[in-house]
């Protein structure tokens, strides 16, 4: 396909032909309408490989699906990002992120190996020792250096439960505090945090294990059981601490259900005991049914009224972000997620030449600060934001211009490929394609 646009002449720049309302954005791209597009349908897991225990996948392979695949053969991913439609392209082409993150990194780190055909038609693969410039340049590229056709991503050995510890914390200071000593530990396999309020919160950590205590079994993935945030808020309201174990592919999918919080706006009774035992198994909607369906009216309502919105902030700044977010946005629940960002070449790295430990804050709903206003509100985020040098997530709602963007990210390494590559007439630049105005 690529070289059929090539031969007619490369008139127009060329982008997936998958439709946007099946992305697990908020947001359709325009640009779909006006670009070539290119269809890639490559939806399979094509290789496991045992002895380098790597596994070979295409781009539009989900995490449900993949979890599904591994998880029988006693193999899983070191890292999971949360809902099951993530697709692995679009965790390497954006990112992902998961509560193992604070020792594997982000969905990018785990993956050792990149297939991608380029503007010419040509198919290359890249790796750290191999075209390794193109392999760091790739993730949060969305797709504007090449087309992704196959990854190959480290895998670790399956355990049946994930042991999780619920901690109510009080106070905000000690909030940080102990979300960050637990983010330190290795030993945890994984940390999270849910924040309720400003000064409350629940800190999650667990460990891979085969053994469980019969009676703190909780299969949390089952359609009849409460919605995870909901149930962690229990430990909050009883102020008690708890140990339950939960199967490893539930703990993996354990906000998709609910798609974190969101559900609660979209099905106010979804969390309701008669609700859930009845119709627990319909939900959740799929995000792609919600946008192709969605009229609008609806859309401009969402935009005004509602944030979903992720930010990568070093985890030096964690009280001052979460005071920031409270002021401009006050939505909660919040969620903490902890990642450690390796001082790699590419558009995402450390300010320092070490890695260091950041964190994402994940806001999603509606909020309740008087006087919200979705550009004038997000671009105070935005700006927060650099000036801490994090970064923001690019499946969100981005307000900043050009050169704020690539004040946020280093555009070094990618915009010297787009050069070398000839993709400057093949594929338009990242921020024309995640800014608002490309958007709707």
């Amino acid at each position: 396909q690529v070289r059929e646009w090539k031969n007619e002449g490369s008139k127009r720049y060329m982008c997936t032909g998958r439709p946007g309302w099946l992305t697990v954005s908020l947001r359709v791209g325009k640009y779909k309408k006006i670009h070539k597009n290119i269809m890639i349908n490559l939806m399979d897991v094509l290789e496991v490989d045992s002895e380098r225990q790597v596994v070979r996948v295409e781009p539009l392979v989900t995490m449900g699906q993949l979890t599904a695949h591994l998880n029988p053969m006693g193999w899983t991913i070191p890292v999971v990002p949360e809902l099951d439609d993530l697709t692995v392209g679009g965790l390497i082409m954006g990112t992902g992120i998961e509560s193992s993150s604070h020792i594997y990194g982000l969905f990018q780190h785990t993956c050792v190996a990149y297939e991608l055909v380029l503007a010419d038609g040509s198919l290359v693969r890249c790796s750290p020792t191999e075209n390794s410039d193109l392999f760091y340049a790739v993730p949060w590229s969305c797709g504007t250096l090449g087309f992704l056709v196959a990854a190959e991503i480290k895998m670790i050995p399956a355990k049946k439960y994930i042991k999780i510890h619920y901690e109510p914390v009080r106070g905000l200071q000690k909030i940080c505090e102990k979300f960050t000593e637990e983010s330190k530990k290795k030993e945890n396999s994984f940390v999270e945090g849910l924040v309720y309020s400003l000064e409350e919160a629940v800190i999650m950590t667990g460990v891979l294990t085969d053994e469980a205590e019969q009676s703190k079994i909780n299969r949390i993935g089952n359609y009849y059981k409460p919605w995870f945030f909901k149930h962690v808020e229990k430990y909050l309201k009883a102020d008690r601490t708890g140990i339950e174990y939960i199967p490893s592919r539930h703990y993996y999918h354990r906000h998709t259900r609910s798609i974190f919080w969101e559900l609660q706006d979209i099905i106010p009774f979804g969390n309701n005991p008669v609700f859930r035992y009845l119709f627990g198994w319909m939900v959740p909607p799929k995000i792609s049914l919600l946008k192709l369906t969605q009229g609008e009216a609806i859309r401009k309502l969402y935009e005004q009224h509602h944030v979903v919105q992720d930010m990568l902030v070093p985890m030096k700044s964690l009280e001052k972000s979460i005071q920031t977010f409270h002021v401009d946005l006050n939505v909660y629940p919040l969620w903490l997620c902890p990642f450690i960002l390796p001082n790699n070449p590419g558009m995402v790295h450390p300010k320092g030449d070490e890695a260091e430990l950041y964190v994402d804050i994940g806001a999603y709903g509606e909020p309740k600060r008087k006087q919200f206003e979705a550009r004038a509100s997000m671009r105070q985020m935005e700006k927060f934001v650099r000036s801490v040098h994090g970064f923001q997530m690019l499946y969100a709602d981005c307000y900043m211009t050009r050169e704020e963007f690539w004040d946020m990210f280093d555009g070094s390494l990618y915009h010297k490929l787009r050069e070398q590559m000839n993709c400057k007439d093949a594929f338009p630049e990242v921020y024309d394609k995640i800014c608002k105005a490309a958007r709707h």
